[in-house]
């Protein structure tokens, strides 16, 4: 039997197992050319959800472990300024910084002296480690979906990786 069955579920859920999308294979493929091109009739390019994604997980790390965090201005701060990656090592930064951030929930859902349940310090509401996991992991799968949606409309989906 697994020692510890909540974590284990959380930490399949925050990789996009089970009825979730993945990132990598949801961003598998993508260039910076392409993740900067609108698609018609969506509001964001894969550049803008991919940024916001990472955005706000660092954030939501950051919160779960630093009582002194101060999240960005919403919802300017957790937005890029423009549709297109600056450049595109921007892309590439993008991507690692998220795989990055996953990883730091991750390890902070997965290490057993952490209490799942217990209030975060600093937290004005009593928000809990498996509070900020589940809402990282729900966040994601929302946005991968925009993303498979921006790339169904741009002809990029699935994605053609040899």
């Amino acid at each position: 039997m697994d020692p510890d069955p909540l974590r284990h579920q959380i930490l399949a859920l925050l990789d996009g197992k089970g009825a979730h999308l993945d990132f990598d294979g949801t961003v598998a493929g993508l260039d910076a050319e392409l993740a900067g091109r609108p698609a018609p009739g969506l509001p964001h390019t894969a550049w803008q959800l991919v940024e916001h994604l990472r955005i706000a997980l660092w954030d939501l790390v950051e919160y779960s472990r630093r009582p002194d965090h101060e999240s960005p201005d919403w919802p300017a701060g957790y937005w890029p300024a423009g549709a297109a990656p600056p450049a595109p090592a921007a892309w590439e930064e993008s991507l690692a910084a998220y795989r990055f951030h996953l990883q730091e929930m991750k390890a902070l859902v997965a290490d057993p002296a952490g209490d799942l349940l217990a209030p975060l310090p600093g937290s004005d509401f009593g928000a809990s480690l498996l509070r900020e996991a589940l809402l990282a992991a729900g966040h994601a799968s929302y946005h991968l979906g925009q993303i498979v949606d921006v790339r169904r409309a741009l002809g990029a989906w699935p994605p053609q990786v040899g």
